[in-house]
Order: structure tokens, then sequence, then C-alpha cells
């Protein structure tokens, strides 16, 4: 009886140490982590950065919507997203959208251009200041790149940089 009971004192011991992992493949785990975390989170990021540019896009199109019934029905279109109800609306990294009706700028001082387009818009300017919160009159300026913007009269709703 003692012998079977020293034998399984002992079975405890054995099955663990035949279970541990070795220094070796603690590494390897590891390695094997960082590999696919070094694909996957830079792959996520930019996903996610495409989703909230197609929601920014989704949005400034649905406020062109309500100023163009705006216009439809007042024959002008209004000075601020104020009076249309949209000066809340913030862009999906927080900043509010920018909107200009180019009516109030006469010199075109304000309004955003491009290079051989002076203004990118005759009408009203609207977008989002992208991800980096900043944004300057010209769209070719590098702050500018990941811009939604409304360009060319409401033809072209999306990224700076895609139209460049």
């Amino acid at each position: 009886m003692r012998e079977k009971d020293h034998y399984h004192s002992l079975l405890p011991r054995v099955l663990w140490s035949n279970r541990a992992l070795t220094l070796l493949e603690l590494i390897l785990v590891v390695a094997i982590l960082g590999t696919v975390s070094g694909i996957a989170i830079p792959s996520f990021l930019a996903h996610r950065d495409k989703v909230l540019a197609q929601e920014a896009i989704s949005d400034i199109a649905a406020i062109d919507l309500v100023l163009q019934k705006y216009y439809a029905e007042n024959g002008k279109f209004p000075d601020s997203l104020a009076e249309i109800g949209q000066d809340g609306n913030k862009d999906p990294w927080g900043n509010p959208y920018q909107y200009l009706n180019l009516a109030n700028d006469p010199k075109k001082n304000k309004c955003r251009k491009n290079k051989k387009i002076h203004p990118i818009n005759t009408d009203f300017d609207l977008y989002s200041m992208g991800k980096n919160g900043k944004s300057t009159l010209p769209i070719t300026s590098q702050p500018s790149w990941d811009d939604i913007i409304r360009a060319y009269d409401g033809v072209y709703i999306g990224l700076v940089k895609d139209i460049l």
C-alpha cells in the first residue's frame, strides 16, 4: 500500500513536468503572436480609417441633401448649418463639419481651392477636417489630404487625396 501511495504522490509531478512549456516553446509562441499582431493591427486600423471616412462621406451627402432642400424652398442657401438644424453634427473624429455659403464670400477669400480650380464649388463649401483635424484652404496642402470634401458642386464627395 505504501508503494501505491508513493506512486500517486509522484504522479502529479510527473504529469506536470510532461506538460510544462520550455523556454524555447514560450519564445516561439510569443514570436508567432508578435508576427500575427504586426500584420493584423495595421490592417485593422486601415480598415477602421476607411469606415470612418465612409461615415463622413455619408454625413456630408445627407447634409448636402438638407441644404439642397433648403435652397429649393427658400431660393438661397442658409448662412450657417444652424439654420437647418445641422450645427451640432460632428464628423467621426469629433470635429464639427465645416460650411461656408459662398454668397457670403464674394471675393472667394475663405473658400476651398485646388491648383487650377478656385473655388472648388460655386454654391457652398461643406467638408470634414478629417482624421488629423487640420485643414487649409488649398486642398493640395498636406494638412488637407485627409479631409472629406464636397467638391465640384456636389459631383464629388470623398477624400481629398483621392482627387489630387
